[in-house]
């Protein structure tokens, strides 16, 4: 006994040494280390980088850019069944422990003694906490006893709900997903509240290895996490073991979902983001900007079909190309998978196709080719006598013949084959193929060689209401709104008729519509311009030859006036100088614009006559709403204050207000403006008020003309649409390499252009009003339902005469076919026209009465 006692005095010095030289070190490294350590208060206004964000006008998603994709989420949000699952997984002790894991640690160092490796760190959530937001991820005891010591801090500074919500807001889980609302997302496509139990264990179990292990790269790694989630939770008591044998028996549904958009507009979101890169450089994709554009949800979705479905139509009318190639079925042993063996022994029991591979075969493809505008990528599992099955992303569909049976084979532009018989002739097992579902039908489709654009903006303030630069951007992101500078045609020729009445014609004008040969130095040949339809229909009034579109009249009265003073003129509409032709191309719309820029002109006419700007972005929030930009537009009117002003201004400069006044008057408007500015609110916007290029009379007339084009011209398809405020114009070019209609009422301005990328013919049956007015027409049929119907008002100066419609003359007395026509009051003719002969005439010799035709 007397012996031992020594040695367990050794012992417990021994251990008291220990003991304290282990204090003193953890007080050194403390001392060392606390006046390093980052202010945990810090954490309760942290900002987490999020993406840009894009919306339409009504707040629906368009899109997101950024590097991080995340989605903050408030704890009271996270699904209970879910933290269960984190914490079971991570830290089960998260709510009893006060930052630190001891027991974990010690495990963590005995790993490490034993094995020389370090297998898990010990680190509870609050200490993740620590090294997510303050410190980097490099593995040495420095960072490791910091992150030690600042856990301790937050767990002073911040409640548990306060840590685990930064947790499941900054941890990476894979695939640019960072928090769990983002991850759900990405992986199912739905919010972290809409996912069962599986599904959130799957979430939950992401951590730890979150690029190697995630459902997408790893199916089978992800799912030996999820299960072991699931295990963890079973034994701790959280789930019954009901639960949790149906959710270890649940395949695995993830798959990537890009960003969730609400409303399909790629080439807007592009336009913003350059935009937003040009404002704030790189910040852009993480300052969690919240942009809000002009575009509305409705009519963009409107502009988005219907340019897809006229350039989809226009490709059916030319004959098929045939499949962009095929995939044929495995042939090996059978292999069908039980819940389709009815519909795959249907669809080839002649042969031993390996369904399983088969099938895994072609989703890849159907997945891969996914977005390609309206159109769904299939591939051809059986033809038969009525129709195909065809697998999709969605399963299998049926084509009937009906819906194949347009597809001719194309020969050139301006032919195609014999039709169709059977599905056979044009389709066969492996094909790969696009569907398009049209009406209730499944038809037959390719993605169409032509493109097209569309844009439409309102014409009082220049905000851009609905833009498609193509087909679908998913091959080629050109914005032919902005990037295609192609020549309009005949849907330039406003412009030009505009000018012309400026320059002393009417209405009423008679031009000869004959042949004509031009030498013009300025051309490199001989120049024998012709209308579209060949036909010369002699002396005609110029609203005649407006709504015929008669390019020989045009080039007749550009020739009178004179190309400059037409240029003067047209400029003012916001086209660019250098782009205007200065020769008599230009009376044919030979001067290339972009579809944005037309309608920039063509906004001239619906709003009054007032230059407008267009404009995309309406304003710019910061995640947490504060507005930090609000768009400002010139507006399409007369400042209301304006007229006073000027008033007073001239008042000031008379004669008798000599220098000293109008110091003293100057000195009164500033302070009397300062006192005004004090009083109201900082932020108020003062609106801003658009230059007027064109008076109200050339407005009116011009605007009535081009609505002749839609009442009895080339635009007679738009009555469909039954209103009658419509007004706008054709055009197609030489060889018909474009095809335009430009239009409106005065509440909207849309221009929509079909033609190839690289420049060539459409083909003999392509024209503005055969090609681009249908895409016009089901695009305004939507975008202005609703809308009520407007006038455009008569201005003072303009006046009503009754004229001979032969020779544009003031009818004579009695006459029976004379029309209405419109003349400013200075312009009314002051000659009569004669009766002629073959007029009917009544009993008495006079001319009978007949009610004249209405123009207006």
């Amino acid at each position: 006994m007397n012996m031992a006692s020594p040695f367990l005095k050794v012992i417990f010095w021994l251990i008291l040494s220990i003991t304290a030289g282990t204090g003193m070190a953890i007080s050194a490294v403390y001392l060392y280390l606390a006046p390093t350590l980052p202010d945990a208060e810090t954490l309760k206004e942290v900002d987490l980088q999020t993406p840009l964000r894009i919306f339409t006008a009504d707040g629906m998603l368009i899109t997101e850019f950024g590097e991080k994709r995340r989605s903050p989420i408030n704890y009271e949000d996270i699904p209970p069944r879910f933290i269960d699952a984190l914490l079971s997984a991570e830290d089960d002790g998260f709510f009893e422990h006060s930052g630190i894991d001891f027991m974990g640690l010690a495990r963590a160092v005995k790993q490490l003694v034993t094995t020389g490796r370090k297998k898990s760190g010990g680190s509870t959530i609050t200490m993740q906490v620590a090294k997510n937001y303050y410190l980097s991820s490099e593995k040495t005891f420095t960072r490791k006893f910091t992150e030690i010591l600042l856990a301790l801090k937050i767990e002073q500074v911040l409640s548990k709900e306060e840590i685990l919500e930064l947790y499941v807001n900054k941890i990476y889980l894979g695939k640019r997903a960072y928090g769990i609302e983002a991850a759900s997302q990405v992986y199912y496509g739905k919010n972290i509240d809409e996912l069962d139990l599986a599904q959130l264990a799957m979430i939950a179990g992401l951590p730890q290895a979150p690029s190697a292990a995630n459902p997408i790269n790893n199916p089978q790694r992800a799912i030996s996490r999820r299960n072991h989630v699931l295990a963890r939770m079973y034994n701790l008591g959280k789930i019954s073991q009901e639960e949790f044998e149906v959710a270890i028996r649940e395949p695995v549904a993830a798959r990537y979902h890009g960003a969730t958009s609400e409303v399909s507009a790629p080439y807007v979101a592009e336009m913003v983001r350059q935009e937003m890169i040009s404002r704030y450089g790189q910040e852009a994709y993480t300052a969690g900007f919240n942009v809000y554009t002009t575009v509305t949800s409705k009519r963009q979705s409107a502009a988005n079909m219907a340019l897809q479905n006229g350039l989809l139509q226009y490709d059916r009318d030319h004959g098929y190309r045939g499949p962009s190639g095929q995939i044929k079925p495995v042939i090996s042993s059978p292999g069908i998978p039980p819940e389709d063996v009815t519909l795959l022994e249907q669809l080839d029991a002649s042969d031993d196709i390996n369904w399983p591979e088969t099938l895994e075969l072609w989703e890849d493809f159907v997945l891969r080719e996914a977005g390609y505008g309206m159109l769904r990528p299939a591939i051809v599992a059986s033809v038969t006598e009525e129709g195909a099955w065809c697998f999709t992303a969605e399963g299998f569909t049926w084509l009937s013949m009906d819906g194949m049976r347009w597809a001719a084979p194309y020969l050139t532009v301006n032919s195609i084959g014999a039709a169709p018989e059977t599905p056979a002739d044009v389709l066969s097992t492996g094909d790969k193929i696009w569907l398009q579902d049209l009406k209730g039908q499944t038809l037959l489709a390719e993605p169409p060689e032509a493109e097209g654009a569309l844009v439409s903006i309102n014409p009082h303030d220049g905000a851009i209401q609905a833009l498609v630069g193509g087909f679908s951007d998913a091959n080629n992101q050109f914005n032919r709104v902005l990037q295609a500078e192609r020549q309009p045609g005949s849907s330039f020729k406003p412009f030009i008729y505009s000018a012309a009445l400026e320059n002393g014609f009417t209405t009423a004008s008679i031009i000869n519509d004959a042949p004509v040969v031009f030498r013009d130095a300025s051309l490199e040949s001989t120049w024998r311009p012709e209308n579209y339809s060949g036909k010369f229909y002699g002396p005609t009034r110029l609203r005649q030859a407006l709504y015929r579109s008669q390019n020989l009249v045009s080039i007749r009265i550009l020739k009178q006036m004179g190309p400059g003073s037409a240029v003067r003129h047209i400029r003012n509409f916001g086209f660019p100088a250098n782009k205007l032709n200065k020769d008599l191309s230009l009376a044919l719309g030979a001067s290339a614009v972009t579809p944005l820029e037309l309608a920039t002109g063509y906004a001239v006419f619906a709003n009054g006559g007032y230059l407008i700007t267009p404009y995309v972005i309406s304003r710019i929030e910061t995640d947490q709403g504060e507005l930090i930009y609000q768009a400002n537009p010139a507006l399409a009117m007369d400042c209301p204050d304006c007229m006073t002003e000027t008033a007073d201004t001239a008042d000031a400069l008379l004669p008798e207000n000599n220098l000293a006044t109008l110091v003293a008057a100057s000195e009164a408007a500033l302070e009397e403006e300062a006192q005004d500015d004090t009083a109201e609110d900082d932020n108020k916007i003062e609106p801003v008020y658009a230059e007027r290029v064109l008076n109200e009379e050339n407005r009116f007339l011009t605007v009535n003309m081009m609505q002749d084009v839609i009442r009895r011209g080339t635009g007679r398809k738009a009555l469909s649409i039954g209103r009658d405020d419509l007004a706008g114009k054709t055009g197609t070019t030489n060889d018909q390499k474009d095809a335009w209609f430009s239009g409106f009422n005065p509440e909207l301005v849309t221009t929509v252009w079909v033609g190839f990328d690289q420049p060539q013919t459409l083909g003999r049956w392509a024209s503005g009003g055969g090609t681009a007015l249908p895409i016009w027409i089901e695009y305004m049929e939507q975008a202005l339902r609703g809308v009520p119907q407007q006038g455009y008002e008569q201005p003072e100066g303009i006046v009503t005469v009754r004229i001979d419609p032969e020779t544009g003359l003031l009818a004579a007395p009695g006459q029976t076919d004379a029309i209405f026509e419109y003349f400013r009051s200075f312009e009314v003719p002051k000659e009569y026209a004669r009766i002629r002969p073959e007029l009917p005439t009544g009993d008495d010799g006079t001319a009978a009465e007949i009610i004249p035709e209405q123009l207006f």
